[in-house]
């Protein structure tokens, strides 16, 4: 027989079914109703002894003490000590317990006054000692109180005081019913222990998973919404939140959805929700923002309690998004492979180019041959590029690559790209970095500015000075160029992804310019960033540029400003 289904497997453990319990458990709540039991049972017994004196019989004096003496006893111990399991050792604690109440009710039964039969009130400490306690003290506790009430039988009979057979019948009787009792009671208190245990370990690991759950729901990237027959959204997760968040702000649940123009939509797919009882599915709008809406019918098993709507949340920008990383992700794959293949017949272009340019000799026919070098230099440069960014490696800097000042760079690139899109009248450029080195690509540092110029033309208002690009100094070891537009500012959700490959605002933009902007800037150990930011009352948005300085580089001592009109 295992040890748990063992009947008395506590009885070689000191310390009881309640070793785990404190004050404040079971243990401890069935201590204090024992010591309140006992409290009242000594209560009692000095009420009976005054009710024996009331009808006209003289109590036993000695009776009179003990009951008081025992009501005492059991208040100090009700009022003062603490409940604690039995331990291996001799405790005191079920000394003047248990030990108490066996003596106090021995006396009260040798005594007899009034013929009262005192015999019942053993039932008590065996009951005590047996839920509280181990097995082994329960039989111990019943065997005390049956060889006295087999001693007080065989002092009777040697007295001559009634029936020798009769009594010793009826004590043995009364200590098998005890030991009975202390079995029972034990076994009882041994499963309710268990199941008190289970019932915890149970209840912990519901809580356990109820704070899993909410941990996954509130950093879900999708909203979570618990909406009620009533309209009333009870809870709402941080994504549900942002994404309903309207030109009043974000609200906190609860909140009903009808109060809110703009969340009609959801609180039509609730209400068809709970009258079809069938799960709704469905493309909205929310102010400028798409979202994919999924509900789910939460219903009661026995009907006690109501039905709720669990709807989420999907923004439909974000879900394309992914679309096109999965697509661009394949096609990248491909074009990698595709650019495995045009280095061959690149070079043999670039070879055929050369040998042919050392026969001509007519100028017009070598200025050709220049432009058909020059494009298979540049179409090299892409290939290596695209096999570089589909490798997804951040290579490290070319030893081969040396510093460049920023100043001279910038105003060479922003020229030709003013010249380029005859935008000269709405940038204009300050140069802030006097003599400032910075470790970059020139053709790089080119395709970064491009990139940043596009964006911020794309975005920019006709005003004069839409555009400004401007450099500073080094700052910490860091010189910064930015790039200005008065534009309007991004959504938060567009800022969260902005330079995450293939995210864009527009659908018809690939969204690789920012992405290769930062893993160009990370090559070369910069970094690039957003913010929105005031210049001249203005506000626009600012993406800029911190690089890297030169090893054993220098502060310049001074810095001047030159401005830089196309």
């Amino acid at each position: 027989m295992s040890e748990t289904s063992s009947w008395f497997d506590a009885a070689g453990r000191a310390s009881g079914v309640w070793e785990a319990e404190t004050e404040q458990g079971s243990f401890g709540r069935l201590w204090r109703a024992f010591m309140s039991a006992r409290v009242t049972i000594a209560a009692m017994l000095v009420i009976l002894q005054g009710s024996i004196y009331a009808l006209g019989s003289l109590p036993s004096r000695w009776a009179v003490v003990i009951c008081i003496g025992y009501l005492c006893a059991t208040l100090v111990v009700r009022a003062l000590a603490r409940p604690r399991p039995p331990s291996n050792n001799f405790d005191l604690q079920w000394l003047y317990t248990i030990g108490v109440d066996v003596m106090a009710f021995s006396a009260l039964s040798y005594l007899q006054s009034g013929g009262v039969n005192y015999t019942p009130l053993f039932a008590l400490p065996v009951l005590l000692a047996s839920i509280l306690g181990p097995l082994l003290l329960a039989l111990g506790t019943a065997a005390s109180v049956t060889l006295f009430l087999l001693g007080h039988a065989w002092l009777l009979s040697l007295l001559a005081i009634g029936e020798l057979p009769s009594r010793f019948l009826q004590a043995g009787l009364s200590g098998s019913g005890f030991f009975a009792v202390a079995l029972l009671a034990n076994q009882l208190a041994l499963r309710l222990a268990r199941e008190e245990q289970r019932a915890e370990a149970s209840q912990s690991a519901a809580r356990m998973q109820t704070q899993v759950n909410e941990l996954v729901v509130e950093t879900l990237s999708d909203g979570v919404l618990v909406i009620d027959a009533s309209g009333i959204a009870r809870s709402a997760n941080p994504a549900s939140v942002r994404l309903l968040a309207t030109r009043q702000g974000m609200r906190s649940a609860p909140f009903v959805l009808a109060n809110e123009p703009a969340w009609q939509p959801l609180a039509e797919i609730t209400s068809r929700t709970f009258m079809l009882g069938t799960p709704q599915e469905g493309d909205v709008n929310l102010d400028a923002r798409r979202l994919h809406v999924r509900t789910r019918l939460a219903t009661s098993q026995d009907g006690r309690h109501e039905s709720l709507c669990v709807m989420f949340l999907e923004d439909l920008r974000e879900m394309e998004a992914r679309v096109r990383t999965e697509k661009m992700a394949a096609m990248g794959r491909m074009s990698a492979a595709v650019a495995h293949e045009i280095r061959n017949p690149l070079a043999a272009i670039s070879q055929a180019n050369a040998l042919l340019e050392e026969d001509l000799q007519d100028p017009a026919h070598k200025q050709l041959t220049a432009m058909v070098r020059q494009n298979a230099q540049r179409l090299a440069r892409i290939v290596d590029e695209v096999l570089n960014i589909s490798r997804a490696q951040v290579a490290e800097p070319e030893q081969a690559v040396t510093a460049l000042v920023l100043d001279e760079s910038v105003l060479r690139v922003s020229a030709d790209w003013a010249a380029q899109t005859s935008s000269g009248r709405l940038m204009k450029v300050n140069t802030g970095a006097v003599l400032a080195e910075v470790i970059f690509d020139a053709e790089h540092l080119r395709r970064v500015m491009i990139n940043l110029l596009d964006n911020a033309l794309r975005y920019a208002t006709g005003q004069p000075g839409a555009i400004q690009v401007s450099t500073q100094g080094p700052a910490q070891g860091q010189a910064r160029l930015s790039v200005w537009s008065d534009g309007q500012p991004l959504e938060k959700t567009v800022q969260t992804h902005l330079f995450e490959p293939f995210f864009s605002s527009e659908s018809r933009s690939t969204g690789l310019g920012l992405y290769i902007c930062r893993e160009l800037c990370e090559r070369y150990g910069a970094v690039i960033g957003y913010q929105r930011t005031t210049r001249q009352a203005v506000e626009g948005n600012e993406f800029f540029v911190l690089f890297r300085a030169p090893v054993g580089a220098s502060s310049p001592g001074s810095t001047s400003t030159s401005t830089f009109a196309a």
